[in-house]
C-alpha cells in the first residue's frame, strides 16, 4: 500500500522558475526511501513540497487516500508527516526537553511516553534533557531535531540530509538510528548526499537531476547501477 503518492509536481520559489517539472515519487508503508542527485536536483524542494511549505504549480499529493495537495505545514503534520530539515532544526536557547515538548504542538494528550520512549531511542538526550540544545554537538542536535519529529507518531518522516557536517563515526551513528525508526513502523524519505549509505539502507530509491526523475529502482539495484556508480556515488 503506498503512504504516499505526488505525482507530477512542478514546484519553485518563483512563479517564473521552477525547480521541479514533472517529478513522482511514491513511498509504501514501512518503507525507507532515499533521494540522491547533484547538488541543486531539487531533493530538498521535493520535501518542502510535500510537507506543505511550498506549493505546486501542477500536481497532486496523496497520504494514503487523501489529497493533500497545497495544505499548510501544520495541517500536513495533523496528518501524519514530520519533516526534519538541514539546517535551524532546533530551538537552541531551550532544552532537550523543551525542545521534544515543541515538537507535541499538536497533541492534546499526556504525551509524556512518548517523551521517555524517545529517550530510549537516543539515551544521550534523557542523560542530558535539561541542557539547552545550542550547546550539543552537531549529532546530538540531530537527535533532537528526529526526537521532536517522532513526538506526534508520524506515519510519514521527511530527513533533509541528516548526516550533513557529522563525522564518520556519528554519521553510522545516526544511520543506525534511522533504521530503528523504521524498524518501529514509521515510513521514511531520505535526502542524502551520503549517496551510497543512504542507498544501502533504502528499500527503493530516485535519482533526481535538474529537477526531473532520471532513475528509480531498488536501492540494491541503484547501487549496482554502473552509470549511477560512476555519475553519483563516486565511480
Amino acid at each position: 500500500m503506498n503512504i504516499l503518492k505526488a505525482d507530477n509536481i512542478t514546484a519553485g520559489y518563483t512563479r517564473e522558475v521552477n525547480i521541479l517539472t514533472d517529478v513522482h515519487i511514491r513511498v509504501k508503508s514501512g518503507q525507507i526511501v532515499s533521494v540522491i542527485g547533484p547538488n541543486g536536483a531539487g531533493k530538498s524542494t521535493l520535501l518542502k513540497t510535500i510537507f506543505g511549505m511550498l506549493k505546486p504549480s501542477n500536481g497532486s499529493i496523496h497520504l494514503k487516500d487523501e489529497d493533500i495537495t497545497g495544505l499548510k505545514p501544520d495541517k500536513v503534520a495533523q496528518r501524519g508527516i514530520s519533516y526534519v530539515p538541514q539546517v535551524d532544526n532546533v530551538f537552541p536557547s531551550m532544552t532537550i526537553q523543551e525542545n521534544l515538548e515543541m515538537g507535541a504542538f499538536i497533541r492534546d494528550d499526556d504525551y509524556s511516553q512518548r517523551i521517555n520512549e524517545i529517550y530510549e531511542l537516543f539515551p544521550v538526550l534523557g542523560e542530558r534533557k535539561k541542557q539547552k540544545a545550542g550547546q550539543l554537538s552537531g549529532g546530538q542536535r540531530q537527535m533532537v531535531a528526529m526526537g521532536r519529529a517522532l513526538m506526534v507518531d508520524p506515519q510519514l518522516l521527511l530527513l533533509d540530509e541528516p548526516s550533513a557536517g557529522l563525522s564518520p563515526k556519528l554519521v553510522d551513528m545516526i544511520f543506525e538510528k534511522i533504521v530503528d525508526i523504521n524498524k518501529s513502523g514509521v515510513s521514511m524519505i531520505i535526502v542524502e548526499q551520503n549517496a551510497r549509505e543512504a542507498l544501502k539502507m533504502a528499500d527503493h530509491g530516485y535519482v533526481l537531476a535538474t529537477g526531473k526523475n532520471v532513475l528509480d529502482d531498488s536501492g540494491e539495484a541503484l547501487l549496482a547501477n554502473k552509470e549511477v556508480g560512476r555519475l553519483y556515488l563516486g565511480g
